[in-house]
């Protein structure tokens, strides 16, 4: 039986989802836990990856297992069991060739920034103390709907065939000293969310132009486009699946 694990991590303390071999990933932390849990040896494949010291607020993996699992009972020993920075939500049994990756239709990220020195917010957000024009980071929000090759966002060298991303929605709105971009698609290339911010926020300091904004997307060149935020400010927020509608109950195949 197939089954997708729903999780939450704060990712301060990890070198990203993904396995490495010489620092602690959130994939081998959760591969652990629940392999000692079950007793027997667990593959946890997940929805995407995500770099070192990114966090996510909703994500998924899944796994095979023989038997019937007891959501309440296995998603409280895992707790118990698991360091403070990761969460176990819940889990959905799902159909035996259900995908984590590949079956994912849209995914949501946020980036937070923080106006005001804040010291409870620095492992959390990215302090930018700079009067920014959100007017104008919203009018290039509109231009990413008008393409679908952000190869100037993506990180070099990356093993990809294509760096098309179709964006469903991408926006800045404030609230008090916070400054928030939501962005969707149906996938995102390494680096992309972080580097799209950089850029904007050039636009928002009168850096760059909006004209220069459509150059940089149309130069399909990253050394064009602004710097990559820091990671602590960005989040994984939700993973969409068509045979999963809501996350707070499990899912039959």
């Amino acid at each position: 039986m197939r089954y997708f694990l729903e999780f939450a991590y704060k990712g301060t303390n990890y070198h990203g989802w993904q396995y490495q071999p010489n620092a602690t990933s959130v994939q081998e932390t959760l591969t652990k836990a629940i392999s000692t849990i079950l007793k027997t040896e667990i593959e946890l494949v997940g929805a995407g990856r995500t770099d070192s010291g990114v966090h996510a607020k909703q994500m998924f993996a899944h796994f095979d297992y023989d038997l019937e699992i007891d959501v309440a009972y296995l998603s409280h020993k895992l707790n118990s069991f698991l360091p403070k920075d990761i969460a176990v939500l819940d889990f959905h049994k799902v159909h035996d060739q259900a995908h984590a990756r590949f079956d994912a239709t849209k995914r949501t990220y946020e980036y937070y920034i923080h106006t005001k020195k804040d010291v409870f917010e620095s492992d959390n957000s990215w302090y930018n103390q700079h009067e920014l024009n959100i007017a104008k980071m919203n009018e290039a929000c509109k231009i990413l709907f008008n393409y679908i090759d952000f190869e100037c966002f993506s990180k070099v060298h990356t093993d990809v065939n294509t760096f098309n991303c179709t964006i469903f929605e991408a926006n800045w709105t404030r609230v008090n000293d916070r400054l928030v971009f939501t962005i969707s698609a149906d996938r995102f290339l390494r680096n992309m969310v972080r580097a799209i911010v950089g850029t904007m926020i050039n636009i928002g300091l009168e850096k760059i132009s909006l004209h220069d904004f459509i150059q940089i997307i149309e130069s399909k060149d990253r050394n064009k486009a602004g710097f990559s935020v820091p990671a602590h400010g960005l989040y994984l927020t939700k993973v969409e699946y068509p045979y999963i509608t809501d996350s707070s109950s499990q899912i039959a195949d």
